[in-house]
């Protein structure tokens, strides 16, 4: 989720670009959290559909959406076809009037998640709590976001980060907001060194091709690193929580 009056729209668009051709790391983030994904989903943040198209794949009643309008046309283009889309929508999480700009969807969804969206905004406070407007009771909220702070770097800086987290900072900002957490996790570990070393030392400020590439062929390999240290480090946290407003 980015400004979409911003400078770095391209360093957004181009990051998403690399990462939709890599197929084994989106599937991997897919079956990640499909086991707590049911009923009519929203989706915060769709981006250009690299986990989308996971979903409706597999018949998942979805809506999608985005801050970004030339995001949410190329979701249309691609993605209209399926009939277990129920829609395209242009939201701002934090809009500043969000009760009056959105009412229509309160209380309408019984999951809604969002995977590198929070991290993008000033107030994730508020951002947790307008999901929570819009989700059933007892609907189930992921929320992915980058984690560790000591790996803030230039990637971060170019795709407008705010902060990175860890399991404890971000849980705190959901329970505050009268969601209980269910699970929580640390995510894809082997992408710490990468983003170490091509962030931090190479300074590079969008991901490469390549390394991308060769990073998704080693996700078997991820995988079973992330099984070994029992996600207790990763590139990102993922937290399932639970809707306790009635």
């Amino acid at each position: 989720m980015i400004n979409p009056h911003s400078t770095n729209n391209d360093i957004s668009l181009d990051t998403l670009s690399v990462i939709k051709k890599a197929e084994n790391f989106n599937r991997w983030m897919y079956k990640t959290i499909k086991p707590y994904c049911s009923g009519q989903i929203l989706e915060i943040g769709s981006g250009i559909g690299n986990i989308s198209q996971f979903f409706l794949r597999d018949g998942y009643h979805m809506t999608l959406s985005d801050i970004r309008s030339d995001y949410c046309e190329n979701l249309r283009s691609q993605l209209s076809a399926f009939g277990n889309l129920k829609g395209i929508i242009r939201l701002d999480i934090v809009h500043s009037d969000f009760e009056k700009e959105y009412r229509s969807h309160f209380s309408k969804y019984d999951t809604i998640f969002a995977l590198n969206v929070i991290e993008h905004v000033p107030d994730d406070n508020l951002a947790i709590r307008n999901c929570q407007f819009l989700l059933k009771s007892e609907g189930k909220l992921i929320i992915l976001v980058p984690a560790h702070p000591q790996l803030y770097n230039n990637f971060d800086k170019g795709l407008q980060h705010y902060r990175r987290y860890t399991k404890k900072s971000l849980n705190t900002v959901i329970i505050k907001n009268n969601f209980k957490v269910i699970r929580s996790k640390y995510f894809n570990a082997v992408g710490m060194l990468g983003w170490y070393i091509s962030g931090k030392r190479q300074k590079n400020e969008t991901i490469p091709k390549d390394q991308m590439k060769l990073y998704d062929k080693l996700v078997t390999v991820a995988k079973l690193i992330d099984s070994i240290l029992l996600n207790r480090v990763g590139l990102s946290v993922i937290t399932i929580a639970q809707n306790n407003e009635s």
